[in-house]
């Protein structure tokens, strides 16, 4: 057997161990895989969203029939019961109008039934509108497939004429295409503020 042969039978045993012995180097090397995970949740707050069928951050998406978006989300919602209605918190809206314009809806809690296409906003609702426009009431009933509300209890408002108060409120179209109006009802006060009227 010539000098080269004697070379290829040792490269042939040798490289093979060369390579095991690197493999097994990278395998001791590596860093040990963490199997111990925290979950960021109590098994009181597991326990209670099994029971509650709570939801986390849920997120509502669609559409008027005239094509004008409407967005509602809350931080969490719980399914309900035979005894009670599915309700979630800190339940905010938004209304994107054709003009361009936008409708804000801020309250503590609130529901949503995509089958009725309704949505209703409970305590502290703040309604806000891209002209400046602001409402404070305790109860807000919208519905889902047009730019349409109402309020039934007292409202307070501000907006470029001054401050209003009144007994109610709706808002809508009065025709097909036309602009969204805040319509006040039972009981107006108005305080005329000429300064912001002129602004």
């Amino acid at each position: 057997m010539d000098g080269h042969s004697r070379m290829v039978q040792f490269f042939k045993v040798v490289l093979p161990l060369v390579a095991i012995l690197m493999l097994s180097t990278m395998f001791l090397l590596s860093r040990s895989i963490e199997t111990n995970v925290s979950v960021p949740f109590s098994q009181q707050d597991i326990d209670e969203r099994l029971a509650d069928q709570v939801v986390t951050q849920p997120n509502y998406r669609g559409t008027t029939r005239k094509g004008e978006d409407v967005q509602i989300q809350a931080t969490r919602a719980t399914q309900g019961t035979e005894a009670s209605t599915p309700t979630a918190a800190e339940f905010r809206g938004r209304l994107g109008l054709s003009g361009g314009g936008v409708i804000t809806l801020d309250s503590n809690s609130g529901m949503i039934r995509p089958d009725k296409n309704t949505a209703t906003f409970v305590g502290d609702v703040v309604i806000t509108s891209t002209d400046g426009t602001e409402i404070t009431t305790d109860l807000l009933n919208t519905a889902l497939d047009e730019i349409r509300g109402d309020a039934p209890g007292q409202v307070r408002g501000t907006g470029i004429i001054g401050n209003i108060t009144a007994g109610g409120m709706t808002f809508g179209t009065e025709k097909k295409d036309g602009q969204v109006h805040i319509i006040f009802t039972d009981g107006v006060k108005l305080i005329y503020e000429p300064e912001k009227a002129e602004r």
